[in-house]
C-alpha cells in the first residue's frame, strides 16, 4: 500500500484565510510525515475556482516558497463541486490517497491522523462526520438536518452531517472518474463508488476569517441539485398527486350532479375559486419539478467539460489534466 498523500482544497476568494491555512497545513503535514502516516513527497493541492481577489497570487507565492504546495487554476468559476473534482482528478495521477477539505479551517486537521489509520486498515473511502452542529445558526442547523432526512426518505445513500471532508484511495478516485455526469453532488457519488468505507467523527470550528461561500440561496440550489440528481421520487410524487386530484375531481363531479338533481344548482363562489387556485398551483409546481429534470437532461446531453484547467503549478509545472 502506497503512502503518498495529496490534500485537495478548493478555494474561492479565500485571500483572508489562505495564509493561515497554509501555515497550519505545513505543520500538520510535517507531523504526519514524522509519524510515518504519509511520505515526504506528499503535497497540498490548492484549487483556485476563478477567484476574484488575490487567491491565485497567494497560491503562486506559496508554491514558490514551499514545494509542499501545488496550485491548480481553473479557467473560470465552476462552483465548489467542480473545483473539488478538478483537484481530485488531478491528484489521482500523483498520489496513493487524497484527503479533501475546505480552506476556511472549520474542518479539524487533527482528524487526518484517524482518516489515515482507517485507510491503513483497508478503507478506500473515509467520511468525516460532524459530532454536532452547535456552531451553526438555528436556521442552517435545522435546514441541513431536514435536507439529510429528505434525501434518506427519497432513497439516496448519504451520510448524515458529512460535507466534503473525506479520504479517498487512488482506487476509489479511479472509480469516481467513471462517473461522467455534469450535475455534480459528490456527497451522493462517493457512496455509489462502493468499496470498504469508514467514518471519523470530529468537531467543526467556526470559520477562521472571511465570509461563507454558501449563503441560503446557494444552499437551496445545492439541495435541489442533490435531490434531482439522485432520485426520481419527486416525479413519482407528481404522478400520485395527479391521481389524487383526479379522484377528488370525480367526487366533485358526483357532488355537482347530486346538487343538480335535488335542485341546488348554484354552487359556492369560494369553493370554485379555491379549487381553481389549488389545481393551478399544483400544475405549476408539477411543471417546475418536471422542468428541473428536463433541464438536467439538457445539460447532460451537451456533454460540455465540467472544468477546464488554466494552469497547474507543481515541481515540473506540467499540465497532466486539461479538461474533464
Amino acid at each position: 500500500m502506497g503512502n503518498k498523500l495529496m490534500v485537495v482544497i478548493p478555494c474561492y476568494n479565500e485571500e483572508e484565510v489562505l495564509s493561515e491555512t497554509a501555515r497550519r497545513l505545513t505543520l500538520k503535514m510535517q507531523e504526519l510525515t514524522q509519524k510515518g502516516l504519509c511520505d515526504k513527497d506528499s503535497r497540498v493541492l490548492l484549487v483556485d475556482d476563478g477567484s476574484k481577489d488575490g487567491t491565485w497570487q497567494l497560491i503562486h507565492a506559496l508554491h514558490k516558497e514551499n514545494p509542499l504546495f501545488e496550485g491548480l487554476k481553473l479557467s473560470r468559476n465552476r462552483g465548489h463541486q467542480n473545483a473539488l473534482l478538478a483537484g481530485l482528478m488531478t491528484a489521482r495521477v500523483h498520489c496513493d490517497f487524497s484527503i479533501s477539505m475546505d480552506a476556511d479551517l472549520q474542518d479539524d486537521m487533527d482528524a487526518m491522523d484517524r482518516f489515515i489509520a482507517e485507510y491503513q486498515d483497508g478503507c478506500d473511502i473515509v467520511y468525516g462526520v460532524r459530532n454536532k452542529r452547535d456552531s451553526d445558526t438555528f436556521m442552517k442547523r435545522h435546514t441541513a438536518l431536514t435536507f439529510y432526512r429528505l434525501m434518506k426518505g427519497l432513497g439516496v445513500d448519504i451520510t448524515y452531517n458529512h460535507a466534503d471532508y473525506r479520504l479517498m484511495s487512488r482506487r476509489a478516485l479511479d472509480a469516481l472518474a467513471e462517473f461522467r455526469e455534469v450535475n455534480l453532488f459528490l456527497r451522493g457519488l462517493a457512496p455509489l463508488v462502493g468499496f470498504q468505507s469508514g467514518y471519523v467523527y470530529y468537531d467543526r470550528s467556526e470559520r477562521f476569517a472571511g465570509k461563507s461561500k454558501y449563503p441560503f440561496k446557494k444552499m437551496l440550489a445545492f439541495a435541489i441539485d442533490g435531490i434531482t440528481s439522485f432520485s426520481v421520487k419527486p416525479l413519482r410524487f407528481i404522478t400520485m398527486l395527479g391521481l389524487v386530484v383526479f379522484l377528488v375531481s370525480l367526487l366533485m363531479l358526483l357532488y355537482t350532479l347530486i346538487a343538480f338533481i335535488v335542485g341546488h344548482t348554484v354552487t359556492g363562489w369560494t369553493s370554485t375559486i379555491a379549487s381553481i387556485w389549488l389545481v393551478g398551483g399544483i400544475q405549476l409546481l408539477s411543471l417546475g419539478v418536471i422542468g428541473e429534470y428536463i433541464g438536467k437532461i439538457y445539460n447532460e446531453s451537451k456533454r460540455r467539460p465540467r472544468f477546464i484547467i488554466d494552469r497547474y503549478l507543481n515541481e515540473k509545472n506540467a499540465d497532466p489534466v486539461k479538461d474533464e
